[in-house]
């Protein structure tokens, strides 16, 4: 009887231990408590560059549009202005450069005049300024009137002054911006041709001489261009001798005429050097809009 009881006992006891171990095992696998941690504090989600703006150049709604010119790596306004035909100062006066030394790879430039419409949209509103400023003093003075018919005959010569100045800008304006038929070209330096035009080699006419020879303004033009700021063109000077022709003298040992200067064919621009060279020569280049064309085709033949 007695060994029942404790085989009783024995099972009870497994019994409980099965129980207590259950219930043990029921609370490990409990799902873990989730940390919430507020928002305010969560850290900012990384923002994708590839979803942020892209900066443009300035000037680039205008890409690819007749009259306008984008910057290529290692460019600067002399070398867009050589090779558009223009000069630097109204390029950079055309699209309002504040540092024209500063401009960035896929800038569009103009590189033509502004149309002329664009010049005179502004002139409407200066003109009713002044027509509204000249027709308020007359209502106030009552005396003036009296002085008024002895001056009357004064304002007669000032539509005659006026009228003579606005045809004599014009005359000159033609004569001054010579055709292509217009242009007479002579040779910029009695020396040897060392090398003919052949590009994309060479871009014009090496011509030879001895350092101090005079370099010769090949036609009539204004000097756009004159200092050293082209690699590879030495001292240099730039006529432009119409809208259609530029005249480039390169490798100069020093320059005798500045910017804006007007200059005559025959006169003295220069003298033979070999700057930004190997040796002693004129780089002599004609650009037709600013492509380089054969300078021997538009000279005269030698004796």
């Amino acid at each position: 009887m007695l060994v029942f009881q404790r085989g009783r006992f024995l099972l009870l006891s497994v019994a409980l231990v099965a129980i207590v171990s259950g219930c043990g095992s029921s609370v490990r696998s409990r799902a873990p408590v989730e940390d919430r941690v507020p928002a305010v504090i969560r850290p900012a989600a990384t923002i994708d560059p590839r979803t942020q703006p892209v900066k443009q150049p300035p000037g680039f709604v205008n890409a690819g549009k007749a009259g306008y010119y984008t910057v290529k790596p290692g460019e600067t306004l002399i070398r867009i202005g050589l090779d558009t035909g223009q000069s630097h100062k109204d390029i950079a006066r055309w699209n309002a450069l504040e540092n024209p030394n500063k401009i960035e790879v896929g800038q569009v430039l103009r590189v033509t005049p502004p149309v002329a419409n664009e010049l005179a949209s502004t002139k409407p509103v200066v003109a009713a300024s002044s027509i509204v400023s000249t027709s308020l003093p007359p209502s106030k003075p009552a005396t003036a009137t009296a002085a008024k018919p002895a001056a009357s005959p004064a304002p007669e010569p000032a539509p005659a002054t006026s009228s003579a100045a606005v045809a004599t800008p014009a005359p000159a304006a033609v004569a001054s911006v010579q055709t292509d038929e217009d242009l007479v070209w002579i040779w910029p330096s009695k020396g040897p041709v060392l090398s003919g035009f052949e590009e994309p080699n060479n871009k014009g006419l090496d011509i030879g001489g001895t350092a101090g020879d005079p370099v010769l303004a090949a036609a009539d033009g204004k000097v756009v261009y004159a200092g050293a700021g082209l690699r590879g063109y030495g001292n240099l000077v730039i006529l432009k001798h119409n809208t259609t022709y530029l005249s480039a003298y390169a490798h100069n040992q020093s320059l005798a005429v500045k910017e804006d200067q007007t200059v005559k064919k025959g006169q003295k621009i220069a003298e033979m050097g070999s700057s930004d060279a190997d040796r002693v020569k004129l780089h002599f280049e004609v650009r037709k809009q600013g492509k380089p064309v054969d300078p021997a085709k538009y000279l005269p033949a030698r004796p």
